[in-house]
């Protein structure tokens, strides 16, 4: 598998913490305190923006006011990567606010999942920013050890421990190209906007938490009828986290298929990534070559 690069950090540096998504709850803010001294463990030095710890209700948590908060990390040259540790549904809320131009001159590593989808692919759109597709608060849950010797591993030292992802393919043997997409179904808030990212020979990701058959085929249905599948150049598939277990894994794959119906299409399947803790990393907009050389 060809890997992606992604620059280091350093011991001192200052990194971004933010939520442009939904307000943290509870467990999420002691996950997020717990988080902070870990990094600091790290010799990180944590900045966090001001909606982080913020109620649902607070002024500082509007669209604007986020997308304000964000921007000021990009601007400020001493930080070296920004970590979203939020997820929910009001990420796609702060886009119409954000300077992708200043985007564009300021470029650092962005790192969220889930909801955050919208925020990575726009960045990817509108910036030709790589983001990274991965949780941070997975390094203070059950599998927080192994979590932080993978992240600590790439972030410091450039190693592929969170990127190395274990491919089983359902179709075709060998893909390459850029990655889009993220969660299936935060993907499609971005169906007909100039956020959506394009499509044309790069590979799509798409994982999902919660979703039966039913939810799981009209998104893909979505997908298909936008004509996505028959212009990308392969399809990566994480968890299936509800899906699966309802149906099982073979049994979701070969649905996804099925309704995908493309049979010259590479598909690929990895349980490596999605929402689980134990999940590892995918680089959005970076080239990866996966399979037979």
């Amino acid at each position: 598998m060809k890997y992606p690069v992604l620059p280091t950090l350093l011991p001192g540096d200052v990194v971004g913490i933010v939520a442009c998504s939904n307000a943290l709850n509870l467990q999420q803010v002691i996950e997020a305190k717990q988080l902070l001294s870990v990094l600091e463990s790290m010799s990180l030095r944590p900045v966090c923006s001001d909606s982080l710890l913020s109620a649902p209700d607070a002024p500082e948590r509007s669209p604007r006011r986020r997308a304000e908060q964000l921007l000021q990390l990009y601007a400020n040259p001493e930080v070296k990567a920004i970590f979203d540790l939020s997820g929910g549904d009001l990420a796609n809320e702060i886009l119409p606010f954000l300077d992708y131009e200043l985007i564009r001159r300021n470029p650092k590593p962005f790192w969220g999942y889930s909801d955050l989808t919208t925020v990575l692919n726009a960045l990817l759109q509108k910036s030709s920013c790589r983001s990274v597709l991965y949780q941070l608060r997975n390094l203070v849950k059950e599998n927080g050890e192994t979590q932080r010797r993978l992240f600590g591993s790439a972030a410091f030292y450039g190693k592929n421990d969170l990127w190395d992802i274990n491919w089983k393919f359902l179709q075709g043997r060998r893909m390459q190209g850029k990655v889009i997409g993220g969660n299936l179904r935060c993907l499609l808030k971005l169906a007909g906007t100039p956020y959506f990212p394009d499509c044309d020979g790069n590979l799509l990701f798409l994982e999902s938490l919660g979703g039966g058959p039913e939810l799981v085929t009209t998104h893909l249905c979505q997908l298909k009828q936008m004509g996505v599948f028959s212009r990308i150049g392969g399809l990566l598939l994480g968890t299936f986290t509800t899906l699966e277990q309802q149906i099982g894994t073979d049994a979701a794959s070969s649905m996804i298929g099925s309704v995908v119906g493309c049979r010259e299409l590479p598909i690929a399947k990895t349980q490596q990534i999605g929402h689980a803790p134990n999940s590892k990393a995918l680089l959005i907009g970076s080239e990866y070559g996966i399979g037979e050389e």
